[in-house]
């Protein structure tokens, strides 16, 4: 008995004695991080095994927490700074102190309304904006693969008609209405297999403004909006190594100093080879080939202080194969290839007078080559339908700087060649060649832009461009009977050009005016003008241009696009920077639209405006936006009411007019979008970002009825666009890992795991058709009709 007294005791104590030993003390001090001054009621908060304690700082910053040994999370908070993250592992009295950034010192991480700090009040520009890389790349992508694009489609203003369109629609304009830029360089097509892919390298990507009201008056030839996408200049003084991994597409960027200080050389390539996957999904998609790749090169020398020389390389290429789409007319095909090339160059010149004045060149070249191939059943033959586009161009600009006031006068002179359309029959005995006369034109501009500061109040932004026209042969020009339609019944003469005559000109003055007017340190409101013209356009009878869609000058039937668009907008930030407010709205109107005529026919067709009708568009509509650029919650969010109606009755007769020549629809009227994207910044090695995506479905032109002739049955259309697709919503999901292995090291990895269409909308596309029996009934297309998961693997070295 007198043995066990002794064992009892322990027992007892024991639990009290090993709670003592294992219970510790973490104190420390919390601080500004810029300033080092202590931070006062900041909240110092752990999470240990699902139960939470914490405390407040003192006047002197300190804190003092008992806490048990074993891994803690810890978590410092003050209102105006970024929260801290850590987990702690306690084995004994720790000292934890923590130095808290304030939000207001952090760069902007968003959408702003333009550059530079607090910008957007300040600026005489509406419609400007702009998306940090940074943020671009944490937002979720489809398939993984960071979308310039589809992140564009985020802000207002900016739509598509659906998933898989090749370009986008901004401010009722068509896709062929926005002048695309990669370092000066124009892009014709910006997309990769059929829309589902922009085609900019997204490690090489500097910086993009997308000008969507205001646009300068240096950019002409569009008649929408200007998207000026900027490519990295190469660093000078250490090599660089990047890239990615995912399911679609493998990516490398290298930068290096070739003479450091002096020369160095970006190369970035990226190639998507991973076609043989879709063997997995379904038997269906065995004959399925796509695949596509772009890669950029760019050169930065130094000279001096004075001079410095840009050369920029980029080239792009895709394949898609297919037999579920329909190959060249009278052509037996067991299936359809659909190819596309790019290659543009550029070469820059910079010289600096002074500090103040400095005179910039460039000349560049760009050449578009879309083909269709169509693989002939019986001999595996290739029949090719090619077309071509070549832009050349040299323009100039001088800039001057002066403490409120900056000018900038240029020219420009561009030079198209077009392809319109040439069949190859290759080894064909059934199809013969043919080809479409080449077109040739000459675009010759000068331009000035003033913005002054006129007082701390009133603030204008004044430009004038002056665009000439010519279109040169040689060419065949028909002449028609006055007051007729356009169309073969109705020739009444030709006139043949030769070679640099002029068939036809055009020009104007183009007005851009902003104006500023300042409610305090904070808030303004704004006017503007603007007047384009636009002498290049798609003719597409297709909801979305394809790739192969054919590009036409103006002529002596087809004139040039002038759009005119007013806005009026109120911009407002916070004290600190951290929020911004915006709401605009704007009207625009188009003379010289296009639009194609029932059954219009463009392959191969060397008169093109007898497949065409002339008319006018009208677009209105409100954008409102409200972004946090700073903290440890950002993104933005915002709602565009905005119309777009065409009225077609140009060129025609009666019965071609489009709805009788009232008004319409077009088909990318969206009246009703809003845009949620929010990046949560968890700690430094992680942050989960979401896209929420809603809008009015587009309009859809549906038969009225069927008719039934001989066994066939055919479709009775009465007007255009008379139905609306569903409402189209989705939710994206992306989660960011950096830096997993938690090192400090020269290899940095960094993993993404995104979501698209997380609930597995089923959006339609669109709707068609299918003859079963003796009934015809309506199905819906979906792209991607289920939530779509990926990973991709990121890397940097130094």
């Amino acid at each position: 008995m007198n043995r066990l007294l002794p064992l009892a005791l322990l027992v007892v104590l024991l639990p009290t004695g090993v709670f003592a030993q294992l219970t510790y003390t973490l104190s420390g001090v919390v601080r500004d991080s810029a300033t080092n001054q202590p931070l006062n009621r900041a909240a110092v908060v752990l999470d240990y095994e699902k139960s939470t304690t914490g405390t407040y700082t003192n006047a002197e910053g300190e804190y003092s927490i008992t806490i048990r040994s074993g891994p803690h999370v810890v978590v410092v908070r003050h209102v105006g700074y970024v929260p801290y993250r850590q987990t702690v592992r306690v084995r004994g009295n720790t000292q934890l102190n923590v130095q808290l950034p304030s939000v207001s010192s952090q760069l902007e991480e968003v959408v702003v309304t333009s550059k530079g700090y607090d910008r957007n009040v300040r600026q005489p520009l509406l419609g400007v904006s702009q998306i940090n890389i940074a943020a671009l790349k944490r937002m979720p992508a489809a398939l993984g693969e960071t979308d310039i694009l589809r992140s564009l489609q985020m802000l207002p203003g900016v739509t598509s008609v659906g998933e898989a369109a090749n370009g986008v629609n901004i401010r009722g304009g068509t896709t062929d209405q926005n002048l695309i830029l990669l370092d000066d360089t124009p892009i014709f097509n910006p997309t990769h297999m059929f829309g589902l892919f922009s085609v900019f390298p997204p490690d090489a990507v500097s910086g993009l403004d997308l000008y969507k009201g205001n646009v300068p008056a240096r950019f002409g030839g569009r008649a929408a909006s200007v998207l000026d996408i900027s490519l990295k200049n190469p660093g000078l003084e250490q090599t660089q190594l990047s890239g990615g991994i995912s399911f679609v597409a493998n990516r490398l960027t290298l930068e290096t100093p070739i003479v450091k200080g002096k020369l160095g050389l970006l190369v970035s390539g990226r190639a998507a080879v991973n076609d043989f996957l879709l063997r997995l999904v379904s038997p269906r998609l065995d004959n399925i080939r796509a695949k596509f790749g772009d890669g950029t090169a760019k050169l930065f020398w130094r000279i001096n202080d004075r001079n410095t020389v840009t050369a920029m390389g980029y080239y792009s290429a895709d394949l898609f194969q297919t037999n579920l789409l329909g190959s060249l007319s009278n052509i037996n095909a067991t299936n359809t290839q659909y190819q596309q090339e790019m290659a543009n160059g550029m070469v820059r010149w910079f010289h600096a007078f002074t500090p103040a004045l400095n005179l910039q060149t460039t000349a560049l070249v760009a050449r578009y080559i879309p083909k269709i191939l169509s693989i002939e059943d019986s001999t595996n033959n290739k029949v090719v339908l090619k077309q071509s586009l070549l832009q050349r161009q040299l323009k100039s600009n001088l800039n001057y700087q002066l403490a409120n006031q900056k000018i900038e006068i240029g020219a420009s002179a561009t030079h198209y060649q077009l392809n319109p359309g040439e069949l190859l029959p290759g080894s064909s005995e059934a199809v013969n060649y043919q080809s479409t006369p080449p077109e040739n034109a000459l675009e010759l501009a000068l331009y000035a832009e003033d913005e002054w500061s006129l007082s701390d109040r009133l603030a204008l932004s004044a430009g004038l461009r002056y665009s000439h026209f010519l279109n040169l042969g040689p060419s065949v020009v028909r002449q028609y009977a006055i007051g007729e339609a356009t169309d073969v019944t109705t020739v009444v003469d030709s006139v043949r050009y030769g070679a640099g005559q002029v068939t036809a000109q055009y020009g104007g003055l183009e007005p851009r005016i902003g104006l500023r007017y300042a409610l305090g340190a904070k808030a303004s409101i704004k006017v503007g003008y603007n007047l384009m013209r636009q002498y290049l356009q798609v003719i597409t009878n297709t909801t979305t241009p394809l790739p192969t869609s054919r590009w036409k000058t103006a002529d002596a039937h087809i004139r040039p696009q002038v759009s005119e668009l007013l806005s009026a907008g109120y911009f407002r930030n916070s004290a600190n920077n951290i929020f911004e407010v915006s709401a605009e709205v704007y009207w625009r109107r188009t003379q010289q639209v296009l639009d194609y005529k029932p059954g219009a026919d463009f392959l191969l067709q060397p008169y093109p405006e007898t497949q065409l009708l002339s008319g006018r568009s009208r677009a209105y509509g409100l954008e409102v936006m409200l972004a946090r650029k700073k903290g440890e919650l950002t993104g933005w969010v915002n709602y565009t009411y905005a119309r777009t109606l065409n009225q077609v009755d140009e060129g025609a007769d009666f019965r071609q007019r489009i709805n009788g020549g009232a008004w319409y629809r077009a088909n990318y009227d969206r009246p009703h979008s809003v845009n949620i994207s929010l990046n949560i910044n968890q700690t430094r090695h992680h942050s989960f970002s979401f896209n929420f995506a809603y809008s009015t479905g587009r309009p859809y032109t549906a038969p009225e009825g069927f008719v039934r002739y001989q066994g066939r049955t055919y479709p009775y259309y009465n007007e255009r666009n008379q139905y609306r697709l569903p409402a189209y919503h989705r939710l994206d999901f992306a989660w960011n890992i950096y830096n997993a292995s938690l090192k400090a090291r020269r290899w940095q990895g960094h993993w993404t795991f995104t979501v698209y269409n997380l609930y597995g909308r089923k959006n339609a596309y669109s709707i068609f058709y299918r003859t079963e029996g003796q009934a015809t009934n309506p199905y819906r297309l979906a792209i991607f009709a289920a939530p779509i998961p990926s990973l991709t693997y990121n890397f940097e070295f130094k």
